[in-house]
């Protein structure tokens, strides 16, 4: 019955692991590797030791000692990131956490001008919703919050499909200052800086963590930005 339970406990353990590592930053995926391969190899260095092979033990657990005390690149580069995106229209400003996938945004024009989305009323809400229709981005902007607060606020604002149509068109292209805060980077990030943020983030922007396809449309943006790659 002991074994039976251990082996349950074990199972569900590495299906939380793997269901963990299918989200978690690379990085941290690959310091976990590295410390566990330690923990590995230190019990591995033990049971020579104590047969008394030390030719044997002793290598393994300077190894053990080397995984432990190893650090991820990018691990490293991933903190010093902020972890945290940063979307900018004439109207709102947004920010996506790396950590937990939550939007955060203030309105920086227009009736609500300095306030915090979190602190406004749905009906405050349907308001500034109208109030950005001619600019196509913070409207946009503001549906991708929109849907992570409040998903059926289409049904409760009695949206009219036709009152999207008079949209004004996309702004410019995006700059790589843009670009930078969108993926949460310092500016000169390298290549692989920018191709892990990218990875983190679209797989944030999975359905099931409150998606966007804004925010991926622009993420992907980024990423060509600064990769030097137009589509």
């Amino acid at each position: 019955m002991i074994y039976l339970l251990a082996g349950f406990l074990f199972f569900v353990g590495i299906v939380l692991l793997v269901r963990w590592a299918a989200y978690a930053p690379a990085g941290d995926v690959l310091s976990l590797v590295y410390k566990l391969g330690g923990v590995f190899f230190l019990i591995l260095a033990a049971f020579f030791l104590f047969r008394k092979q030390w030719v044997v033990a002793m290598p393994l657990a300077l190894f053990a000692w080397s995984l432990l005390r190893k650090k991820s690149y990018l691990a490293g580069a991933d903190k010093e990131s902020g972890r945290g995106s940063t979307v900018r229209t004439a109207a709102l400003e947004m920010t996506l956490d790396h950590d937990t996938g939550i939007i955060i945004g203030q309105v920086l024009a227009g009736s609500f001008e300095g306030r915090e989305l979190d602190s406004l009323t749905e009906a405050e809400l349907n308001s500034l919703w109208q109030e950005v229709g001619g600019d196509k981005e913070s409207r946009d902007l503001l549906e991708a919050y929109l849907d992570g607060r409040h998903p059926d606020w289409r049904e409760r604002f009695n949206i009219d499909p036709a009152a999207r149509e008079g949209s004004t068109a996309d702004s410019g292209p995006m700059t790589k200052e843009e670009a930078y805060q969108v993926l949460g980077l310092a500016a000169g990030a390298s290549d692989v800086e920018v191709v892990e943020a990218h990875r983190r983030l679209m797989k944030r922007l999975h359905p099931d963590h409150g998606g966007s396809t804004f925010l991926a449309s622009k993420i992907n943006a980024a990423k060509s930005v600064l990769l030097g790659k137009h589509d």
